[in-house]
């Protein structure tokens, strides 16, 4: 049988999802900001140089645009996702949405080039560690070491989905999709080219610190602050065209028992959050891939990073360890502007 997941109009209580000022606050002249509330981040759209009735029409179609990826693609909320997961769960094919075949189908490239380290069908995992949640940290003990490698030992994959069309089924009934490394940069790509749709050519789409640049902010480029893991920024740069800059970090969502912290970010391949990193934050020309690349890499490590950031063909690079020191390839060294004090290292690449 054939299960079918359609769209369906969300009533007033959207307005509990997702938030958006369409007041256009100008914060210099020539500058209109909007802010939305979507996938438990807050999203921030500037652009520059759009007359303010244009710039209104393109955030009430981001509003609308941000509310449908909200139902189809959240991971636990009722939806087109959860929908997705219990069909594979039960051997069944399942129609989805084009959004939701597409980021199938870069998933499975990126899982296949980093060797498993980034994988979206561990949903079955994250929700044991309780990692399905908006509110955190979690407090309490992590979940039991046999249960854990039981559903490590059942080998949820990307690749075990197959795409025909719309239509999307599993060999393997473990897999349990969640986008949580990926939804965020091909959201903010979809937002981009919708407003290059209404003849925006510069603007920054910025989601808790992930973005993606289009053009120039006036006479100048778009300058940017990446966040240090220990507070503050660790530098800044400027942005050339448009690029997408992404950060996968483990300090703030985690969970905590009297013991230990455990991070949000699982390693595929053993089922336990990844030790020894901070973060790594990535520059590329599309978001969805800068997304699912930082992932992969802080997931690699001290040790792997730079094996894997070489098989997905990056070399602007940050990865920041536990005890501040930033690790870097020549390319994002000579990007950065640091603040003073940052230890750091460029790596041969």
């Amino acid at each position: 049988m054939l299960i079918h997941t359609m769209p369906r109009l969300l009533i007033t209580s959207f307005s509990l999802l997702l938030c958006i000022c369409l007041t256009a606050c100008t914060e210099q002249p020539g500058e209109e900001k909007a802010q939305f509330y979507v996938f438990g981040t807050l999203m921030e759209v500037s652009l520059w140089d759009t007359g303010s009735s244009d710039a209104q029409e393109a955030f009430t179609e981001l509003q609308e645009l941000f509310q449908g990826m909200h139902f189809e693609w959240h991971a636990w909320e009722p939806g087109t996702l959860v929908e997705i997961n219990q069909a594979f769960a039960a051997g069944q094919p399942v129609l989805a949405t084009p959004s939701i075949v597409e980021m199938v189908r870069q998933s499975q490239n990126v899982e296949k080039d980093s060797g498993g380290r980034f994988n979206p069908a561990i949903g079955g995992l994250v929700r044991l560690w309780g990692f399905h949640t908006s509110e955190y940290p979690i407090l309490g003990p992590p979940p039991g070491r046999m249960q854990i490698s039981e559903l490590v030992s059942t080998n949820p994959s990307s690749l075990d989905i197959r795409i025909d069309g719309l239509e999307l089924s599993s060999t393997n009934p473990a897999v349990q999709l969640d986008f949580g490394g990926i939804a965020k940069g091909y959201a903010i790509d979809i937002a981009c080219e919708k407003l290059k749709a209404f003849g925006v050519k510069n603007a920054i789409v910025n989601a808790g610190g992930d973005l993606k640049a289009m053009g120039d902010h006036g006479t100048r480029p778009w300058r940017i602050a990446v966040r240090d893991p220990a507070g503050g920024i660790i530098g800044t740069l400027e942005t050339t065209g448009d690029e997408a800059i992404f950060t996968s970090g483990n300090y703030e969502r985690f969970r905590q028992d009297e013991l230990e912290r455990y991070p949000h970010i699982l390693d595929p391949r053993t089922g336990w959050p990844v030790e020894n990193v901070a973060s790594v934050t990535v520059i590329a020309d599309d978001g969805w891939f800068a997304d699912a690349a930082a992932t992969a890499l802080i997931v690699a490590g001290l040790d792997e990073w730079q094996e894997v950031a070489r098989a997905l063909g990056l070399d602007e690079v940050m990865l920041v360890d536990e005890s501040g020191k930033a690790w870097l390839t020549p390319q994002m060294n000579e990007r950065l502007e640091f603040v003073e004090g940052v230890d750091r290292e460029v790596v041969s690449f």
